[in-house]
């Protein structure tokens, strides 16, 4: 055999083999996504406690206006609108705590974002615990949005905690429509 049908063969056979492989990975179906459950315990909970976990500090009065109380005001007042549960003042009348803390994490402070790497932003970070076992059933995080001016500062703020509100409701409203939809379908 020459060096030139060797050459040919191993073309050939190169060709073949990356045919196959991109034939395979185009021929691989994801598995369609299942809903895992919500804890019931989050679904039938009538009365709930909402725990003021504080804000970090360095937040009050700038870029925020207000106090490290206002997260807590303006999300009871929220929760009290909504209905959905009825709240209580001992926490050993609850079903659920519901844990919400305003944090500012300590990132990355390089204005170099070629790698991929964000300064992060500060959050709403609701933790939803058991008030029996005190077991965390489901956290909700929303960051609030970077901006220069305080007034956006605090439209973002409000945006934000809205943004948590509405997870929230999804989670133990929408969710529960879903699950039931899906269940049903099976």
């Amino acid at each position: 055999m020459t060096n030139r049908t060797q050459l040919r063969i191993l073309v050939f056979v190169s060709v073949a083999l990356l045919t196959a492989v991109a034939a395979r990975a185009q021929v691989a179906v994801p598995h369609p996504i299942q809903l895992a459950p919500v804890p019931p315990a989050l679904l039938n909970a009538k009365k709930i406690f909402i725990s003021n976990a504080g804000a970090d500090s360095g937040l009050f009065p700038h870029p925020f206006s207000g106090d490290p109380d206002r997260p807590y005001n303006e999300f009871y007042t929220d929760i009290k609108s909504w209905g959905r549960y009825g709240l209580v003042d001992d926490p050993s009348e609850a079903d659920l705590v519901f844990e919400l803390r305003l944090i500012a994490p300590l990132g990355p402070q390089n204005p170099n974002k070629q790698n991929g790497a964000a300064d992060p932003l500060p959050m709403f970070r609701l933790v939803i615990l058991d008030r029996k076992t005190h077991y965390v059933l489901w956290a909700l995080t929303e960051s609030i949005e970077f901006a220069f001016l305080q007034k956006t500062h605090d439209h973002n703020f409000d945006v934000a905690l809205y943004a948590i509100t509405q997870d929230l409701k999804r989670l133990t409203g929408t969710a529960v429509a879903a699950h039931q939809s899906l269940d049903q379908s099976q």
